[in-house]
């Protein structure tokens, strides 16, 4: 393939703080790649110095001649004053009839008022607005930062078959999971200021990294050793060390600035708040209904709600999830029938509209408004600064005002002041927006083993999957729909329900989402080939994982240059096969 885009030894830092140092890759026409960082590593201005929207400090990007770069930032933001109708207009370079292919996408996606001033859309459909426009003008390279924000799940799977099809070649930043294994074919990850390429879906990715750190872990350990022995020297009086060889004291210093690279401190979220006793009683919805005019919302909802219950709440954008979950908080009044709430409930809410703090505040002392002593798990307190701490505001970090902060850091600090009450019924509204990979795997986790109830409303069908014990569906007009399931079987009931009405009706079949296209199935060839693979790729692993016990047993090696080029040589050899496996693997699903 050809080669689209190449970026060397690019670097950037903001303030004295060091982004990413030296990045290397290059990117092939057709490439998919997906971008992993935890917040606050450069994902962002990575895709914006690709873009041309911003400088490195050094290196360089260099493209394909007469390529044409297209980005979706990650807060779309248009001009004031505009309409729908004028924002669709094509820049200069689109092809011929991208007004009329954006317009006719809008349809597709429920938008129709095309003289509607921009100044008054949703975030929703702002975001909606730009990736048609995007799309339609078919750019060379696509680069797509935080896609799936805002934006439901129907838009979020249309959109992801799309790009399935498409030839385009994408670079993406995304921290939804199911979007990234089915859209992108390789995983670029930014850590310690520098760039790891992982060919193959996230599940391939979570198994290099973690041969990556063992790896890394294993090198500390060795360095850790060595720079003992070497520091007591160092510390003898010079007399004692003088005229030694000056190769083994740069040899040391070049050791300790090693170790000091290697950081391999966990640094994530620590979630380790537990929830206050909740009784038996926890509350009861009796004939709810709400409108907004002929909007129905909800119409005569009762629900008993128990123990330990864990919901999530689906359906398309505008039919009224953050209005119930309001009204289930008592910040929106029902038109009729009453919530019943149990004695010991204490609720944690976590906006889909951020933390609502007044301007002008530092970190620390937002927190300090809220409580000066923080009391959580029966009895344990910390201090803001701890609290914070445990939420990765360094002291420094503390200082920021909180305007300053970015969309992660504001997602953190939300979550913060929610779990510093220690509540015992949880209700997240798009909780996944703004958060990365990581911590979102530490808020499933956490969420997973919570000793109260959840309520999520979430876009983020890898997330629902993950916690929920069965959805509310918001069909429209009102009706909602008590599933019992995750986000993924109530999706194959709905798929196989429009079957039957298809077959009864002899109409044509319409399935509920986005189609994947069919796939050739394996030939006799191929499937031989893959069991060969499965065999060969288990011995592979038991011989690479012999040799690591061997290097991390301290004993002396014989031939250890041998046996450390036997290593590098099956790591490569299982990386070609794994890639093979893979490709195999997916054709025969």
């Amino acid at each position: 393939m050809a080669l689209s885009l190449q970026i060397e030894n690019l670097t950037k830092s903001v303030g004295d703080r060091m982004l990413f140092a030296d990045v290397t890759f290059g990117v092939e026409e057709g490439d998919k790649i997906g971008i992993i960082a935890k917040n606050g590593t450069g994902k962002t201005t990575l895709l914006r110095c690709i873009a041309g929207l911003e400088s490195p400090d050094s290196g360089r990007v260099i493209l394909r001649s007469g390529l044409r770069i297209g980005m979706l930032e990650q807060v779309t933001r248009f001009p004031e004053g505009l309409t729908v109708r004028q924002i669709a207009q094509p820049d200069a370079g689109a092809p011929d009839g991208a007004a009329d292919t954006t317009l006719r996408l809008l349809s597709q996606m429920g938008v129709r008022d095309f003289d509607a001033p921009v100044d008054f859309l949703s975030g929703g459909q702002k975001k909606r607005l730009a990736l048609c426009k995007l799309v339609a003008s078919e750019p060379d390279i696509l680069i797509l930062d935080e896609p799936t924000n805002h934006l439901d799940i129907s838009t979020i799977e249309w959109l992801e078959q799309r790009l399935q099809r498409s030839r385009t070649t994408l670079l993406m930043v995304t921290h939804d999971r199911y979007f990234l294994d089915r859209v992108c074919r390789s995983i670029l990850e930014l850590d310690m200021q520098q760039a790891f390429m992982h060919k193959g879906n996230y599940d391939n990715y979570l198994r290099r990294r973690a041969e990556r750190l063992n790896a890394l872990t294993q090198e500390q350990a060795k360095l850790r050793n060595t720079l003992r022995r070497e520091q007591d020297w160092m510390n003898r009086q010079p007399q004692a060390r003088a005229g030694k060889a000056q190769y083994r004291i740069d040899s040391f210093y070049e050791m300790k600035n090693r170790v000091q690279q290697i950081n391999l401190r966990e640094n994530d979220v620590n979630l380790n708040v537990k929830s206050t006793y909740i009784g038996s009683k926890i509350f009861e919805a009796e004939h709810i209904s709400k409108s907004f005019g002929d909007k129905h919302i909800v119409r005569d909802f009762t629900y008993n709600f128990a123990r330990y219950e864990k919901v999530g709440i689906v359906g398309p954008n505008g039919v009224g999830k953050s209005t119930f979950i309001k009204m289930l908080l008592g910040r929106e009044p029902q038109d009729s029938g009453e919530w019943n709430v149990g004695e010991t409930v204490r609720f944690g809410y976590y906006s889909q509209d951020g933390i609502q703090l007044p301007e002008g505040k530092k970190v620390i002392d937002a927190v300090q408004d809220i409580a000066e002593d923080i009391v959580v798990n029966d009895g344990l307190h910390y201090t803001p600064m701890q609290l914070l701490q445990h939420f990765l505001f360094t002291p420094k970090d503390q200082q920021k005002y909180i305007e300053k902060l970015s969309g992660g850091e504001r997602a953190r600090l939300h979550l913060a002041t929610v779990l510093m009450r220690s509540p015992n019924f949880l209700i997240l509204d798009e909780p996944t927006n703004d958060l990365d990979i990581v911590t979102l795997g530490i808020l499933e986790d956490y969420l997973r083993e919570f000793k109260g109830c959840v309520i999520v409303v979430s876009h983020d069908r890898y997330f629902l999957d993950s916690i929920v014990d069965h959805l509310f569906v918001f069909e429209g007009d009102g009706v909602i729909r008590d599933f019992p399931g995750n986000y993924s079987e109530y999706r194959q009931w709905a798929d196989s329900q429009v079957k039957q009405t298809a077959e009864k009706t002899g109409a044509p079949e319409k399935s509920a989402r986005p189609q994947r296209e069919r796939k050739p199935k394996l030939t006799f060839k191929e499937r031989r080939e893959l069991e060969s693979l499965e065999a060969e790729l288990e011995a592979l692993n038991r011989e690479k994982s012999d040799l690591e016990t061997l290097f991390a047993s301290g004993e002396q090696v014989d031939d250890i240059a041998g046996k450390s080029a036997r290593f590098s040589e099956l790591s490569a050899i299982i990386d070609e096969k794994e890639l093979r496996w893979l490709e195999l693997s997916e054709k025969e699903a």
